[in-house]
């Protein structure tokens, strides 16, 4: 469906994306019981009143009898009491419920998005996803909290007012009611332009989160290039078209509400003016047509409250149709429904059998072709070759990331889409090129590679990963925040957190992308000696350019275009010539 239908959908089809609300409703019916209670009890009290006001005007001011009036007033105070009492238990039942079902909603979106895989990211910008996780659920939360009561509030006291009018005086009620279609016409004919400009705000604000998200997380490349006032005028665009549709949206809803309060004051002023005449003949008391002024002043009251929250429920709408399209996201790589056992203990044998492989994005463009590669268990086998060789797509494609179109890989002769996923990635340790740092500890940070591990083994693997002495040297020590994405810490210092995450992990297969990439050669020498015990035991796939790394591996395989075009040790290529000896002589030469 393009755009332009999308937005041309029918109003039930909008309002329909509401009813995804009710799985996080229904685990707090208790609140909704009373709230709704409390609400027939608020709306009752407020419909009584209209009857105390004909009481007082017609037996106590007509027949001047003060005894009358005293109780007629006391009744009011009573019934403001109870009117007090419930509104308050209303609003507190009703505010409760939408703050938990705004947790719930937020806890159950964010684990779905998480749990989605790496092709869903790279398709989807993280500011945007971030908005459908706050302003979005926000406006819902508002239109839960506050816009369903007030609407479900002035239906009832509608209903209720309509229904004593025709008890009071139906004559003029029937007067009323000819006019109801022409205040109802405005709410059709704007109702159907404030939803679209509702989802297309909520679009336009995501766009501008979107840029705030992308350019304040490179901040030090938006610096380094001095692109402070061209990024300040890029977000201030994207924010000028979000108030510009902001304005459309508010324009029309207040033409909406202005248009309902003159039509509906119009008709009431109609009304009450035949009524005054009949007042006038003796036809009716003050008293009744009082009663009936007021019942019909609720029944305009709750005409407009509608109008005004209709606004919010169809903006509510437009978010819940965001959070439901993100809801309705499957990732297209899952752990199979009877998931097979890895064999204990995990030796790490691998195999790539024909694989052939392109990424979603790329369709035409084959990352790997015809890949036949077998891992020894136990063995260290180093992956070079030139930028868009399939080096990194071999490690992607081993953590299950993307499955391949052809082919298969298994892990001790196992095909890895026959394993949950938490087995087969729980039995790798990963050091990547570009180490990611939290908001959080120093320990915090090596614990991300096992939750469960102690302070002591914490520091163990800190120690043997060479972190210990800048980790100690911290204000706080491990317990110092090294800051969002790590800024207290240097890129070799980052990266040996990282390492240290892979030792402290202990599994069996060891995936490293240039896991030296960001060290000086004495942190270098220090930290091939880690890497050097880290790997004894374990099944190794390294990715990397440095000589003392390749010379390491027990076998070097050389890729280039998605193919293996040579394999062996460092002598044995530099003898045979070829792409590895001109690497060797570009990359490797100290």
């Amino acid at each position: 469906m393009s755009d332009s239908q999308a937005n041309e959908s029918s109003p039930k089809r909008r309002l329909g994306a509401l009813r995804q609300l009710w799985p996080f409703l229904k685990p707090h019916r208790a609140l909704a019981i009373g709230w709704l209670v409390f609400l027939s009890i608020s709306s009752g009290s407020t419909l009584v009143l209209p009857m105390a006001v004909r009481h007082m005007i017609d037996q106590g001011f007509g027949a001047a009898n003060a005894a009358t009036i005293n109780l007629t007033f006391l009744g009011l105070f009573g019934v403001a009491l109870v009117l007090a009492a419930s509104t308050a238990a209303r609003y507190f039942c009703i505010t409760l419920l939408g703050e938990r079902a705004l947790a719930s909603m937020r806890s159950k979106l964010y684990s779905h998005v998480i749990r989605l895989d790496v092709g869903f990211f790279e398709r989807s910008r993280v500011g945007e996803l971030i908005s459908r996780l706050g302003t979005d659920t926000e406006v819902v939360q508002a239109l839960i909290g506050s816009g369903i009561s007030v609407a479900l509030r002035s239906m009832v006291t509608l209903v209720g007012a309509v229904v004593a009018m025709v008890w009071t005086i139906p004559r003029l009620a029937g007067f009323t009611a000819l006019v109801i279609p022409a205040m109802m016409l405005p709410i059709l004919v704007f109702g159907r332009r404030v939803r679209k400009l509702s989802r297309a705000s909520q679009d336009r604000l995501a766009d501008a989160a979107a840029i705030a998200n992308e350019t304040l997380n490179a901040a030090p490349a938006v610096k380094a290039y001095a692109r402070e006032d061209i990024e300040s005028t890029r977000y201030g665009s994207a924010i000028t078209r979000a108030l510009a549709t902001a304005r459309k949206r508010i324009g029309t809803r207040s033409l909406l509400t202005a248009a309902v309060i003159v039509l509906m004051f119009g008709a009431i002023t109609l009304v009450l003016w035949i009524g005054a005449r009949d007042v006038l003949a003796g036809d009716l008391t003050p008293g009744l047509l009082s009663q009936f002024v007021l019942y019909a002043i609720f029944a305009a009251g709750s005409v407009a409250g509608l109008s005004e929250v209709w606004g919010d429920v169809l903006r509510a709408a437009g978010a819940m149709e965001r959070i439901g399209e993100l809801l309705g996201e499957r990732a297209e790589v899952t752990s199979p429904p009877q998931p097979q056992p890895l064999p204990k203990p995990v030796s790490g044998e691998l195999h790539f059998d024909q694989v052939a492989f392109h990424y979603p994005s790329r369709p035409d463009a084959p990352a790997l072709h015809d890949f036949e590669l077998r891992i020894r268990p136990g063995e260290t086998v180093a992956l070079v070759g030139p930028s868009g060789a399939g080096k990194s797509t071999v490690l992607a494609l081993l953590l299950r990331f993307y499955d391949p179109q052809q082919g298969r890989i298994t892990l001790d002769g196992v095909d890895l889409r026959a394993l949950a996923l938490p087995e087969l990635r729980g039995a790798i340790a990963l050091v990547p090129q570009e180490t990611v740092i939290f908001s959080g500890t120093a320990a915090d940070n090596i614990r991300f590679g096992r939750q469960d591990a102690s302070d002591d083994e914490v520091r163990d693997a800190a120690r043997a990963a060479e972190a210990h002495e800048f980790i100690s040297a911290l204000d706080g020590g491990y317990a110092s925040e090294l800051g969002e994405r790590g800024v207290r810490l240097s890129g070799g210092q980052r990266q040996r957190v990282a390492i240290a995450r892979a030792i402290l992990r202990d599994a069996p297969l060891l995936l490293l992308d240039e896991a030296t990439s960001a060290l000086d050669a004495q942190s270098e020498a220090a930290i091939q000696q880690a890497l050097e015990r880290l790997e004894k035991g374990r099944t190794t796939l390294v990715i990397a350019h440095r000589l003392a790394t390749v010379q390491r591996a027990d076998r070097i395989v050389v890729m280039d275009g998605g193919r293996i075009v040579a394999q062996g040790t460092h002598e044995s290529l530099l003898a045979e010539g070829g792409l590895y000896a001109e690497l060797a002589k570009l990359q490797f030469a100290a």
